[in-house]
């Protein structure tokens, strides 16, 4: 009933953080395209106000015009809407979801035995260090080269060294599918955790600023548009670590933390020509796609370098006989079976309401079973039982072989 109640949970979690991140993705790519896209305000009266860039847009049959101010507007209008919730929502779903989905079951999805032989609640803490460490580290980053001539450039390759390390370690401490999403869950919170303690509370000491009449320090504005390019450059490298564990060929490879590494790489080339190209509509820069062209190629190299190798062929098969593989009766997979699969969906227990301790059970689920464990190869999970290439062969061939249970 636990199992129920969980999976009823993880999906309306889901459900939730998805719309939240969509609604923050979406305002951050809008206001990053915005910024880059004001021209020059034409008008003398929007020039007098302190105006200086505005956008002429059109959307949904009809027309805007949204203005920027250099500095503090004239007065400030009754209604302020402000940009925070779609963060914090997109944060507290995520980590909720990533508590009842890793946390809540360590042992199980955090845990691999062989990498890290540690106890749930070590695992635990330790992931949960990953997000608070990684967002000081960042954040002193920041504080220490940010203000410094050139400071954009070091702040980002240290900023690149630091996901590097992470992800080598999460690599080698949890299971390739957690350590993926780790990594993901590590930077989306150094991205809330920059609207909450930096981007707001700036915003908020400008306008009391304002409304008690007081000059404002422009250095508020500047920290806070950093830290949101900072943010509009994370967005791909996580929605790539979050779809991840969707695809067990990219968090099983023995050097999985490469790939997401160069796939976080080419995600930030991709976001890098989207920005500079609303620059460059308007004449501002060189055409950006050599970093699109940049981004592909690295995705276009780990295709490459991925590519399972080819089935060995056999002599017989090579000289125009082909070897007729031998059917694999019920008694055979069911041993592995037992050996491997009962203890999550036998009698005991049944992980997602699946029981395969029966011929009926085998051949009702036999599709999912060979999806799982020999396709996929993301069952048992974190091969906790041990299950050898030559057992999810076995599965394969009995499979292929029509699934009998008689």
């Amino acid at each position: 009933m636990e199992s129920y109640y969980l999976d009823w949970a993880n999906l309306l979690l889901r459900w939730v953080h998805v719309i939240t991140a969509i609604a923050w993705i979406g305002s951050s790519f809008y206001f990053v395209f915005l910024d880059s896209s004001l021209t020059p305000p034409v008008d003398e009266d929007l020039k007098k106000q302190g105006v200086s860039g505005e956008l002429w847009a059109v959307h949904g049959g009809g027309f805007y015009h949204p203005v920027k101010f250099a500095g503090a507007p004239p007065q400030l209008p009754k209604h302020l809407h402000w940009f925070y919730w779609e963060s914090y929502s997109t944060w507290l779903t995520g980590f909720s979801l990533f508590t009842v989905t890793y946390l809540w079951n360590a042992s199980t999805y955090l845990v691999d035995k062989s990498l890290m032989n540690w106890s749930s609640g070590a695992a635990v803490s330790v992931a949960l260090a990953f997000l608070v460490v990684c967002w000081m580290a960042y954040d002193c980053i920041c504080q220490i080269f940010g203000k410094r001539k050139g400071g954009d450039a070091i702040v980002g390759a240290l900023v690149a060294v630091l996901v590097c390390a992470a992800a080598w370690l999460a690599c080698h401490w949890f299971a390739g599918r957690a350590a993926f999403l780790l990594v993901g869950a590590m930077i989306a919170t150094t991205m809330s955790a920059n609207v909450f303690f930096w981007i707001i509370p700036g915003q908020r000491t400008v306008v009391a600023a304002i409304k008690a009449g007081q000059p404002v320090d422009p250095i508020y504005g500047q920290r806070g548009k950093q830290r949101s390019v900072h943010n509009t450059y994370f967005t791909l490298p996580v929605l790539f670590a979050m779809l991840s564990n969707h695809y067990s060929f990219t968090y099983t490879h023995p050097q999985n933390w490469l790939v997401l590494v160069l796939m976080m790489l080419a995600g930030a080339a991709i976001r890098q020509f989207f920005v500079l190209r609303h620059g460059y509509l308007l004449g501002r820069n060189r055409h950006p796609i050599g970093y699109a062209l940049v981004g592909l190629a690295v995705i276009a190299g780990v295709i490459v370098w991925m590519k399972p190798l080819p089935a060995p062929t056999s002599v017989a098969a090579s000289e125009g006989g082909a070897k007729a593989k031998p059917v694999i009766s019920y008694e055979k997979v069911q041993a592995v079976i037992a050996q491997r699969c009962y203890m999550c969906h036998g009698p005991q227990v049944q992980m997602k309401n699946v029981r395969l301790d029966s011929p009926a059970n085998l051949k009702l689920h036999a599709q999912m079973v060979y999806q799982q464990a020999v396709v996929t190869k993301i069952m048992p999970m974190n091969n906790a039982t041990g299950i050898t290439d030559a057992e999810r062969a076995l599965i394969g061939q009995w499979f292929e072989g029509g699934a009998a249970v008689d």
